[in-house]
């Protein structure tokens, strides 16, 4: 609060938390969240979404991120996109939209940090393979909840707030007009309601991942050959820009824009209007999406890596389905759960390096 001096008595924690109760009327506060699941007693220094961020960032799953694909598999530059940058950049810009709504920047900042850590190796195409062989499906949204609270620190789970855990589920868009449409298949459990985060600092993590993604996948493609900045669709170029910062700047502007009516909606008092984004905007972010799908995502040589990947990860699970005993895994699966599941958890957590390297060991052959 400006102006407001410190008191003795008070912690750090105290004070932060007066300082959030001049947040805007949507934001979420930490003295007011649901809780955890096994209560804790409060820090002095941290507020409780605080903790939850520096939790995220000491965790295992979290460092294994700087050795996971984001686009292109295993590349052999130095620039391309992990998903430790992309975190690190889905962070930043979710902070910067929240901070310039005068929402929860640490909340938004838990979630973002701990939304990808379900990410298997190899990207989507590690996903989908996994998707295909466990009997249950694999998401990875699901799966980093499921290392916050079941997988970490050896089975204890992170022991997050509720609304961090429900960010880090509900951050997957779905696949058609992502930018456009606020509604999917309701992949959720039950217990969890609506597939839309509750609070707006999780939706913002939901449209910060879709705009970090879309430009630097752009940048990627550029740096690959791919192709030129000059090949983007031009109303794409016209709304949103011709560069990577002034199409970033666009985007989380518009976003600003769009969202005051949310973020000036106080908590409780009816439906709250989501976070989003313009038609206009979202049309041409949409636009420009399916471009790179069909000259990068679907490109001839990706799709070649992509099933190579798929080939590893099949390899990998038809080998401990036979050799169960070869799981030593137990610090990255639960004993009591079924093999498949079992597996399904300790591939997903490889890095790409990793699985390769294990699947070569293991007899694998390209």
């Amino acid at each position: 609060m400006p102006g407001r001096l410190w008191r003795p008595h008070e912690s750090v924690r105290q004070r932060l938390e007066a300082r959030e109760r001049e947040l805007a009327p949507a934001a979420v506060r930490s003295a007011e969240s649901r809780g955890r699941e096994r209560p804790e007693p409060p820090s002095d220094m941290r507020t409780e979404f605080q903790r939850d961020r520096d939790r995220i960032i000491h965790s295992k799953a979290f460092r294994r991120l700087k050795h996971k694909t984001q686009v292109f598999i295993a590349p052999a530059g130095d620039h391309y996109v992990t998903r430790l940058t992309h975190t690190l950049e889905v962070a930043q810009i979710a902070r910067t939209i929240a901070r310039a709504l005068d929402l929860n920047e640490d909340l938004t900042e838990a979630i973002a940090l701990g939304h990808d850590l379900g990410h298997t190796p190899f990207g989507h195409a590690g996903e989908q393979a996994l998707g295909e062989l466990l009997p249950e499906g694999f998401r990875h949204n699901e799966q980093s909840l499921r290392i916050v609270e079941l997988l970490e620190a050896s089975g204890a789970g992170l022991n997050l707030t509720w609304e961090v855990r429900e960010g880090i589920l509900k951050h997957s868009k779905p696949r058609e007009g992502m930018f456009r449409e606020l509604e999917e298949r309701h992949w959720s459990p039950v217990e969890w309601g609506a597939p839309l985060a509750s609070t707006l600092e999780g939706q913002i993590v939901r449209l910060s991942d879709s705009v970090a993604y879309l430009n630097h996948d752009i940048a990627d493609a550029v740096r690959a050959g791919l192709l030129r900045p000059d090949d983007l669709p031009a109303n794409a170029r016209r709304v949103l820009g011709e560069t990577h910062a002034q199409r970033i700047d666009t985007l989380v502007s518009d976003v600003v824009d769009a969202s005051w009516d949310a973020a000036l909606h106080r908590r409780g008092g009816g439906a709250m209007p989501p976070v989003r984004m313009s038609d206009e905007v979202a049309a041409a972010a949409d636009e420009l999406r399916d471009y790179l799908f069909e000259n990068v995502y679907l490109w001839e040589e990706r799709l070649a890596e992509a099933a190579r990947a798929r080939r590893v990860i099949e390899f990998l699970w038809e080998h401990f389905l036979r050799e169960p005993a070869e799981l030593d895994a137990s610090e990255y699966t639960r004993p009591e759960d079924a093999l498949t599941r079992r597996i399904a958890d300790y591939v997903a957590g490889m890095t790409d390096l990793f699985a390769l390297a294990t699947a070569q060991r293991l007899g694998f052959s390209c």
